[in-house]
């Protein structure tokens, strides 16, 4: 009595879909393109013509919202460059503040580090 493999469910389309393995013996390998296509195909989340008239669309109800609250897309750009620009002068800021407190502490611990470091040298001797 011959034992029967049981697969899950397209496992068979699965194993036959891979297009880095070896073609078995007697087939023609995989068009290269082919493989890029599904590879961009997957990536996309379908056809490049069908995800850009997607995009388009969203686009354009995006698009007609803004207009209707008033705001331009220059509006949109420059807002996004102020964030970046005050995130920047805000993470520059911090390390100037950091530096200035680094300076402020070290003017009262370096003296007295250095005055203990000689008086425990000279009770050393």
């Amino acid at each position: 009595m011959a034992q029967e493999i049981i697969e899950p469910p397209n496992a068979a389309s699965r194993r036959g879909s891979s297009w880095w393995r070896t073609p078995p013996d007697g087939e023609e390998p995989m068009d290269v393109n082919v493989a890029n296509q599904s590879t961009l195909n997957r990536f996309l989340g379908g056809s490049p013509a069908a995800v850009f008239v997607r995009l388009l669309f969203v686009s354009l109800i995006v698009g007609a919202f803004l207009m209707w609250l008033d705001i331009r897309p220059i509006e949109v750009i420059h807002s996004v460059e102020r964030l970046f620009g005050r995130i920047w002068n805000l993470g520059f800021d911090a390390v100037r503040e950091i530096f200035e407190y680094i300076l402020a502490g070290a003017v009262l611990v370096i003296p007295i580090w250095l005055v203990i470091r000689l008086l425990n040298m000279r009770s050393a001797r």
